[in-house]
């Protein structure tokens, strides 16, 4: 599934390709034809992204929230000189065209017409995304600070840090020597406060690359060797990397379902949390 630097870079494709523009509008699919129809010949505003939600703005107060899910794919490219843009292909739910620019969305989970009160509705159930300057990363504190349930599980709640999938989340939790079991509420503020931090560097890097990348350059050197060796390039610490040796220490990468996703760690840097108190 997309993380929410993928659909931050979307909703600068889609600002930077049709912002100010009066689009025509279609569902090829005939699945959003209805929504459709009544934002052709509109003015497209802008595109903003929170989390792994994207909303398309019109004039006339009327915006389009899409999530892509697991399979979905919403891809913009310039039409081609002379014109005009190519015939859709595919199972094509949405698509936007002006003189410039076409834009085809295909396999979403969602992809909705919504009132300004829905579009609230679905904010206010995220929580802070790294990617946002005025993000509180309070409320996720607060989340995780009283949760029994482990951290592996609340960074992937939306609820509690909105934009962070499967890679992030197994990425940074090595990065911070943090089982993926522990319980949210045995981090310390200051452990915390590290991981958010990290996650808005990882994210913004992400942005800016097109691409994941979570090693540090002191391991750059290390995933070359180790690419040799597992024939395919080595992107991340320990995420897919189940049954390899660990880049830091050797161990070797584990994997274990969590909450029907497949968690990833090295049980030598990131060893099972045992609490020191006293019963």
């Amino acid at each position: 599934m997309p993380e929410g630097h993928t659909l931050f870079r979307l909703a600068t494709s889609l600002r930077d390709a049709f912002a100010g523009d009066v689009v025509a509008s279609g569902s090829p699919q005939g699945r959003f034809q209805d929504s459709a129809e009544q934002l052709d010949g509109l003015t497209l505003l802008g595109a903003s992204s929170r989390g792994k939600h994207l909303f398309v703005d019109f004039e006339q107060d009327r915006a389009v929230h899409v999530h892509l899910g697991l399979y979905g794919k919403f891809v913009v490219r310039a039409v081609p000189e002379p014109g005009p843009a190519p015939d859709p292909v595919g199972q094509v739910r949405w698509r936007l065209v002006s003189g410039s620019a076409y834009a085809d969305l295909r396999g979403a989970t969602a992809c909705e017409l919504v009132t300004p009160e829905a579009r609230q509705g679905i904010l206010d159930r995220l929580g802070p995304d790294p990617l946002d300057p005025g993000a509180d990363p309070e409320r996720a504190w607060a989340r995780i600070s009283r949760s029994r349930a482990p951290i592996g599980g609340l960074l992937m709640d939306q609820a509690v840090v909105a934009g962070v999938g499967n890679v992030y989340r197994a990425e940074v939790l090595f990065r911070h020597r943090l089982h993926p079991l522990r319980p949210g509420r045995t981090l310390r503020r200051g452990q915390f406060a590290a991981l958010w931090e990290d996650l808005v560097v990882l994210l913004h890097d992400g942005v800016r690359a097109g691409q994941i990348r979570t090693l540090r350059p002191e391991h750059a050197a290390v995933a070359r060797e180790a690419s040799k060796v597992e024939r395919r390039r080595v992107k991340n610490y320990v995420y897919r990397r189940q049954g390899q040796p660990c880049l830091v220490c050797g161990a070797t990468v584990r994997t274990e379902e969590l909450q029907h996703r497949n968690s990833f760690w090295c049980p030598r840097c990131q060893p099972v949390f045992r609490s020191r108190a006293v019963g």
